[in-house]
């Protein structure tokens, strides 16, 4: 679940920066041990610069005094050099600690929110990754991410570092002389408008950033998933042109980012300037002791490293902001309605389509109209109509990859949303005309899932079911041969039989089979259509098929057009009828039955 509320947004629907580090900081609290010893590091680290300006004033005033020692003098001047060197091994020890216990802290935050992110894209609704690209979703796996865990352990480290610096310096430059202090006073306000006038371009520059980064990995991702597409129809001037106008855009944002970070660098070391000269000229003014001097100047000259380091983290901080807003707003997309408990053993497949309307978003034409279609345990459906009719929306349904817009589909009499997921999806297979494989072994992909604690002897059974072994046989490896990057190593076909194999293995009640023998030449479809049929026996089918031959069988034939059921029937019935059906199966066929060209 998301780990925040929409009172995070503005009215504009985006996040404040106060928001989002609340709700990283909520996500570090867990780790509070770890974080009282990085602020204590931190708090010596601050010391240790103040401690090296009085270290200076005291070496000035044993200098000043030449041979007239006081004791208290003597005894400074011998234990100076061992003071400074005690100081830097403080001040290193102090450094490590704060920037290696905040980095523990913000991997291990980062890894939280990774976890999450991938886990909230695993339970998004089908809707969500219809609009989006996912090579721009990867990338807020990757860049995002990696932008959070630099604003979270380095940035903060320097935010939580400097401050502390400052307070200690200003202090101890107030202990000194409050007068020459007046200039820190009027310096300070001037850097902290800079500093806000900057985060809010650095955050608008970075949301940019961001963007681009997603065009490139969206990019990349298509053109090397369709590298073969791109090589046949001579793509690769086309494909260069669309990355070279993401990767000159990225470019020039990043370099808008970086001359806005460098003149707020500029701006801030001018202001401190000034500051400075006032000082100076205030010196030869007022009374004051050598020694003070000389202490303040030093404590002015360190205070102006961590001035200058907090107006240029703030850009990297700002980064961080807009990358945690735009992983927040995946961790805040509404996941799968799943508040359905119903989620029996077994069922028997009857299932139920009444008045069935479905519309993929606002504002488009209907898809489903009105489907009323009783199926009845272990029937066999046949969904056929020209591409765009609805066949395949209309079984989207029944797993609920999608919600319809109004009637009603029930599952033994018990309408869909009383399901709970899982208990749904699991009398369901699928085999699709899109075989998804993993990079895995040809066994790991057959027993995916909920099958992986599968037997052996199972696996082996119904890879031999789908001719899987037809093919494995030659392989040294077998079914243990690992398949490639989304099977890359396997013909159509190949892929095609595991996939099949995976359904066997499910032993669903309910089985949709979706131009399941499509990749599959003429042999292949005939030693798979059998042992589809045995698949079949028994359970309650829906096929979809272009290929009309490989349906005739079917108890029944629904022929949808334009989103509506138009025809109803037997092969033979529909045939005679001379309809819809008839014209579709003429076009595939020539009067002797041979497939037409």
């Amino acid at each position: 679940m998301a780990d925040s509320t929409s009172t995070d947004r503005n009215s504009a629907g985006n996040y404040s920066s106060l928001a989002i580090y609340k709700r990283l900081l909520t996500m570090s609290s867990q780790y509070w041990p770890v974080f009282i010893a990085v602020a204590v590091s931190s708090a010596l680290f601050a010391a240790s610069d103040a401690g090296f300006a009085y270290l200076i004033k005291q070496l000035t005033d044993t200098v000043a005094a030449g041979n007239n020692l006081t004791p208290e003098q003597a005894f400074i001047r011998q234990w100076l050099p061992v003071g400074v060197l005690l100081l830097f091994v403080v001040r290193g020890l102090s450094n490590f600690g704060s920037v290696y216990g905040m980095g523990w802290i913000s991997n291990r935050v980062v890894k939280e929110i990774r976890r999450r992110v991938f886990d909230r894209y695993l339970t998004l609704p089908t809707r969500f990754f219809d609009g989006h690209a996912a090579g721009t979703l990867l990338s807020k796996l990757t860049y995002d991410v990696a932008q959070v865990a630099e604003s979270a352990s380095n940035s903060i480290v320097v935010v939580f570092k400097d401050s502390l610096t400052i307070i200690f310096l200003v202090a101890y430059m107030l202990i000194l002389s409050v007068e020459l202090s007046g200039f820190v006073f009027v310096v300070a306000p001037l850097i902290a408008l800079l500093v806000r006038y900057l985060g809010t371009r650095f955050r608008r520059y970075n949301q940019r950033i961001q963007a681009s980064v997603g065009d490139l990995t969206r990019i990349g991702s298509e053109a090397l998933q369709a590298n073969r597409e791109v090589k046949i129809f001579g793509g690769q001037a086309y494909e260069s042109g669309r990355f070279e106008r993401a990767n000159e855009g990225n470019r020039r944002i990043q370099m808008r980012l970086l001359a806005t970070s460098a003149a707020g660098n500029g701006v801030t070391v001018l202001v401190t300037a000034f500051g400075v000269a006032g000082v100076i000229y205030l010196i030869g003014q007022i009374e004051i002791a050598v020694a003070d001097v000389a202490g303040f100047i030093t404590a002015m000259v360190l205070l102006m490293a961590p001035l200058k380091r907090l107006t240029t983290v703030n850009a990297t901080i700002q980064r961080g902001i807009a990358a945690g807003e735009s992983l927040f707003r995946i961790l805040d997309e509404a996941a799968e309605t799943d508040t359905g408990s119903f989620a029996p053993d077994t069922v028997t497949g009857r299932v139920e389509f009444r008045d069935v309307n479905f519309t993929y978003s606002s504002g488009e034409s209907r898809v489903l109209h009105g489907i009323n279609l009783d199926v009845a345990p272990g029937e066999t459906i046949a969904l056929v109509g020209r591409s765009g009719s609805g066949k395949s929306t209309l079984v989207s349904l029944l797993p609920r990859f999608y919600e319809c817009d109004s009637g009603e589909i029930r599952i033994d009499d018990v309408p869909l949303h009383e399901y709970s997921l899982e208990g749904l999806r699991r009398h369901i297979s699928l085999v699709s005309q899109e075989v998804t494989l993993f990079n895995d072994t040809i066994a790991a992909n057959i027993a995916y899932g909920g099958l992986a604690e599968t037997s052996a002897d199972d696996i082996e059974q119904a890879a031999i079911a789908a001719h899987v072994t037809e093919f494995t046989a030659s392989l040294s490896e077998g079914l243990n041969t690992v398949v490639g990057d989304r099977g890359v190593l396997l013909s159509g076909g190949q892929r095609q039989r595991i996939s099949i194999a995976r359904a066997l293995l499910k032993n669903a009640p309910i089985l949709i089979l979706d131009e399941a023998t499509s990749a599959l030449d003429t042999e292949s479809e005939r030693h798979i259509q059998g042992a589809l049929d045995r698949l079949m026996a028994n359970r309650t089918t829906f096929v979809i098929a272009h290929r009309l031959s490989t349906i005739e069988k079917a108890d029944r034939i629904v022929v949808m057009d334009d989103g509506r059921m138009v025809e109803t029937g037997r092969h033979a019935d529909l045939i005679n009828a001379n309809g819809v059906y008839a014209a579709l199966y003429r076009l595939q066929f020539n009067e002797h039955g041979d497939a037409a060209p």
